[in-house]
């Protein structure tokens, strides 16, 4: 929101300086996001051309003396086709900064004359884009005095960055109300007087959808002349960012502004019949005033006549029945939309404006005949005619609400020791009406106040006007004792994840918690449980029962865009129904074509290895790790669910029953489904399945378990049956001495036809640590022994030669 400070004080008489205003704005709520006190412009000066030669180079340029008020005329090189003897214009001198041509400028030569500064056109101050000569003042503008202040140009540009909840500060009259409640100037009375009409308009209105459009006003003028609006007004239109286009629009534009009320004309000659308010047709369509043709839904709200649809309501008016030089007679409309369908009407046609920027937040409905007669007065007033009675459709008044107000609530919710009298004050003056005489007050909430529902809201408004900054600071309390952990379980575990994720070279990603009803089925949802109500898009209808599809989603849009090697992990929640606890905590994360961890394989030949089943295990595995899981004590099955390749996928379980985490490489039919390609495995780890940790001592103990003897570590080979999982052989070997045997590891799997049809080679490392004395070579044959026989009890396999 944007708005002069002239204009503000057309609102609000006061005598607080801009720095005071834009302080006092922010500590009411409005924060001031920016200020342009046009400092651009202070340079430029009011000069007076004396002589005007022609250039004895050049046939189009003119020499110049400059009369700039200080009685030293100057030269100045100037090729305006208007620039002439006794012309008063705007005058920059070297050193200026000129903001439309992006120059500072300085003593020139041009066609071998010098000249010291320039003489500017409109588009060169960026006041308008007229570039064929330069500005041409009336006879009587004082030379020597400021450009900006004699035009008016000075006026400072305060930008406010509005909260959502507050329509009623989307017009400056708003504004001037919350800066005079907080004691900053007094209100100038915002009433518009009814205007009469000599006949009745011509033009009816049906309302169709009463949902959509609360309440319909039109009147009709006549006789109008649709020229240039006025200087001021184009001034003050042009200082927040508008362009002027002709009178009829500007005064909608400049009340939408003022008042927070957008309104809409329309071309009289151009409307045939009677005009309805109806849902559109669905894939009807619209020219709309930015020369896009728009395609409507039947959920789209629009205003039509004989020949169509003539506006999209609340948002756009047609192009069709829009007002130009030859409008004669006019139709205004002041409306009630809902606010919710505005929205998303704008948001399903992609359409900002000025107009749906305030209905969605929801205007004052009083002011819905107040603003029709305002703009009816303006047109009257600047473009001539004569207006017809207004025509009123559907709109059955404002219902007031009114709130039950403890002033005690006051000082329990923000420690403000307020006075009833004060509290009684402020909500007065922002336009609340009280009533009662003890410490409950009735308080009827103003028609332009839709965001305040109840007590808290009343307070946050006696707060902001009283001052936030009178709120004493209170320090926090420390107890005496140790205070226990802040974070849950389940947070560490996240926190632990992400890192343990990040260290291994994958990108943390942020996706939809909703994805479209196939992949949902793809990946076990798809139930009815899990269907939204009211999706915010068509491919976005299910609740997310795996991380997986939208990490695929994002490794190929990555790859779309020329990144194909890429690591992508997300730690967040996953659903299986829509009650308390079917909600999970789940640590996943997918890798595409060669982004496989630094230092798990070197390409030797020159070709870099594409990620496979193993990188998703160790990756799982290091997420289950971080979260404390017992990774000694884990078991990988092969196989995994169906999303996975049947081949090459696993399973880890801590037991028979409990899944920790599922990985792989992605079934060809699964990426299909998604429009995925490339090389891609996967895992997600169930970060809440992880059992809790065993409660710590409370107090440290010595470990008396070390042992001052060398590790040793030996080297077996097995020859076992091809389905023989490596994970038998390292837990029968680990069983072999529980005690002497720290660690088992596999090192190298191997299959060829000297082993034998149907045959693998599985080799191993054992860690032995000596923990009474150093072993002999007897005990060390002895325990390989033990090694030996546990194997091929368990497995059948054999030692290999």
């Amino acid at each position: 929101m944007k708005l002069t400070l002239s204009w503000l004080k057309e609102h609000l008489e006061t005598e607080a300086s801009l720095d005071e205003i834009c302080e006092r704005l922010t500590m009411i709520g409005l924060e001031v996001e920016h200020v342009d006190d046009k400092s651009a412009l202070k340079p430029f000066v009011i000069a007076k051309v004396l002589t005007a030669e022609k250039h004895p180079d050049a046939d189009k340029l003119r020499v110049l003396s400059v009369d700039t008020g200080d009685g030293k005329p100057v030269q100045v090189v100037c090729g305006a086709p208007n620039a002439r003897a006794g012309l008063i214009g705007a005058f920059a001198a070297p050193g200026t900064y000129v903001p439309g041509i992006d120059v500072t400028l300085s003593v020139g030569r041009i066609r071998g004359v010098e000249s010291h500064g320039m003489m500017c056109s409109e588009r060169e101050l960026m006041l308008s884009d007229e570039h064929d000569g330069i500005i041409d003042l009336p006879a009587d503008a004082p030379v020597g005095q400021s450009f900006a202040s004699w035009a008016k140009l000075d006026d400072p540009v305060i930008e406010i960055n509005l909260t959502p909840n507050r329509p009623d500060a989307t017009g400056v009259h708003g504004i001037a109300r919350d800066l005079a409640a907080a004691g900053l100037g007094t209100l100038k009375s915002g009433a518009v007087e009814p205007v009469g009409g000599a006949s009745e308009c011509p033009v009816k209105v049906t309302i169709e959808a009463p949902d959509l459009c609360p309440g319909f006003a039109l009147r009709l003028v006549r006789g109008v002349r649709n020229g240039a609006s006025p200087k001021w007004m184009q001034q003050r239109l042009m200082a927040i960012g508008l362009r002027p286009i002709n009178a009829l629009v500007d005064i909608t534009n400049y009340i939408t502004f003022d008042r927070g009320r957008p309104l809409h004309v329309f071309d009289a000659a151009k409307v045939k019949g009677d005009l309805t308010v109806r849902r559109a047709r669905e894939g009807e369509t619209v020219l709309a005033l930015d020369g896009r043709e728009y395609t409507l839904s039947s959920e789209t709200c629009v205003i039509a006549d004989e020949n169509g649809v003539e506006s999209i309501a609340g948002i756009m008016g047609g192009e069709h029945s829009g007002c130009d030089a030859n409008t004669t007679d006019v139709l205004i409309e002041s409306a009630l939309w809902n606010p919710l369908a505005i929205a998303r009407t704008g948001r399903e046609l992609g359409i900002v404006t000025d107009a749906r920027y305030r209905f969605e937040r929801g205007v004052d409905p009083e002011f819905m005949g107040a603003g029709l007669d305002l703009a009816t007065r303006m047109v009257l007033e600047i473009c001539g005619g004569e207006a017809s009675r207004e025509e009123i459709t559907g709109y059955r008044g404002h219902h007031d609400k009114t709130i039950s107000f403890p002033i005690a609530e006051v000082k329990r919710l923000t420690g403000l020791d307020v006075p009833r009298e004060t509290i009684v004050d402020i909500l007065n003056r922002l336009g609340f009406m009280t009533r009662g005489e003890g410490e409950v007050l009735d308080v009827t909430v103003p028609s332009w106040r839709p965001d305040v529902e109840g007590k808290a809201d009343l307070v946050e408004e006696v707060m902001r006007i009283h001052g936030v900054e009178k709120i004493a600071p209170q320090p926090m309390t420390s107890d005496e004792a140790v205070s226990g952990k802040i974070l849950t379980t389940l947070q560490l575990r996240t926190r632990a994840a992400r890192r343990a994720l990040g260290v291994r070279g994958m990108m943390e990603a942020v996706t939809w918690s909703f994805i479209p009803a196939k992949h949902a089925e793809l990946f076990g949802g798809g139930q009815a449980s899990l269907k939204l109500a009211n999706p915010i898009a068509a491919d976005m209808s299910d609740m997310r029962p795996s991380l997986l599809p939208g990490l695929l989603a994002a490794a190929q849009r990555n790859a779309d865009r020329g990144f194909a090697d890429v690591a992508l992990f997300e730690v967040s929640g996953t659903y299986e129904g829509d009650r308390a606890g079917e909600q999970r905590r789940v640590a996943a994360g997918v890798r595409r074509g060669t982004a496989r961890m630094e230092g798990s394989g070197r390409a030797w030949s020159g070709n870099a290895p594409s990620v496979g089943v193993f990188d998703a295990k160790a990756d799982a595995l290091a997420a289950l790790e971080a979260c404390g899981a017992p990774v000694d004590k884990l078991q990988v099955e092969a196989g995994g669910p169906a999303w996975y390749h049947p081949g090459r996928s696993g399973t880890i379980k801590l037991g028979p029953k409990v899944v920790l985490a599922t990985f792989g490489e992605f079934h060809p039919r699964t990426l299909e489904a998604l429009d995925v390609s490339g090389p891609l495995c996967g895992f997600e780890v169930f970060v809440d399945a992880v059992p809790e940790p065993k409660a710590k001592p409370t107090r440290t103990k010595p470990r008396l378990d070390l042992s001052p003897f060398q590790a040793v570590r030996r080297d077996f080979a097995f020859v076992v049956d091809r389905g023989v999982e490596a994970g038998t052989v390292t837990r029968a070997a680990l069983g072999a001495d529980k005690k002497l045997i720290t660690g088992v590891s596999v090192f190298d799997v191997f299959e060829g036809t000297s082993l034998g049809e149907g045959k693998k080679s599985v080799a191993i490392e054992v860690s032995i640590q000596p923990v009474d004395k150093t072993l002999t070579d007897e005990d060390f044959e002895a325990l390989a022994g033990r090694i030996v026989d546990n194997v091929r009890k368990q497995t059948g396999g054999v030692l290999r030669g």
